[in-house]
């Protein structure tokens, strides 16, 4: 029963999605994808819960990549990140 509310929840986080940014999608699809591994690997709603958010944050951070493609992070010698073109291969 367990199983079943949580695969639920998480397909339903995921038909929401379709009218969100690039980022807004992979942190969803990520949190879905994190809670069905983490409630079904567990056997539990806290399994799920960690999952969800673990796989939110990545799913983030994977978005805000994808959204910018040809662009690279860099660190200048003061500390600061700023982000530039790659450098063609």
């Amino acid at each position: 029963m367990k199983k079943a509310f949580i695969i639920g929840v998480a397909l339903t986080s995921l038909m929401a999605i379709s009218a969100c940014t690039r980022t807004q999608e992979t942190a969803a699809i990520g949190a879905g994808a994190g809670a069905i591994i983490g409630g079904v690997t567990t056997g539990s709603v806290q399994g799920a819960v960690v999952g969800g958010v673990v796989g939110g944050v990545a799913g983030a951070l994977v978005g805000q990549v994808a959204g910018e493609p040809n662009q690279c992070y860099y660190r200048a010698s003061d500390g600061t990140l700023y982000k530039d073109a790659c450098p063609s291969s």
